[in-house]
């Protein structure tokens, strides 16, 4: 039987942060301060107004997410509960988990969102349509 996530494992994390005169610094490492090696990072930005991002899961991809600068919202939905986080700040990240569908959301304007995945691009991980992803959040395989 697979694990089952919940969008209550879904976590806000703190990212080390170093202040000075000259400017912050915020350090992510791969199992240090995040649960996963990074192997895939892209970032999301000049999303026009009222436009959405996401909408998928994936099956064995984690994902850190970081509002690097301006805000916005993430829609969890684990096929039984779903929660809204709002991200702003670029030293706070969110951990989403394999087998949580997202939906991003509400961009301010200049809103850059850093995404940092444990696995590379793989088609064959995403689940695209809702209907799908019901069905897997549900099944027992």
């Amino acid at each position: 039987m697979k694990s089952k996530s919940s969008v209550y494992d879904c976590v806000i994390l703190p990212l080390t942060k170093i202040h000075n005169r000259a400017g912050n610094i915020t350090i992510v490492e791969g199992q240090k301060n995040l649960p996963f090696d990074v192997q895939r990072i892209f970032y999301l930005y000049d999303i026009p107004s009222g436009q959405e991002r996401g909408g998928h899961a994936h099956i064995k991809v984690y994902q850190l997410i970081v509002a690097a600068s301006g805000s916005f919202d993430v829609l969890l939905n684990d096929g039984i509960n779903k929660k809204v986080i709002s991200l702003n700040r670029p030293d706070y990240a969110l951990l989403v988990l394999p087998g949580i569908w997202s939906e991003l959301m509400e961009f301010s304007s200049g809103a850059i969102c850093l995404v940092l995945a444990s696995h590379k691009y793989d088609e064959s991980d995403y689940i695209r349509k809702i209907e799908d992803f019901k069905k897997y959040a549900t099944s027992e395989l």
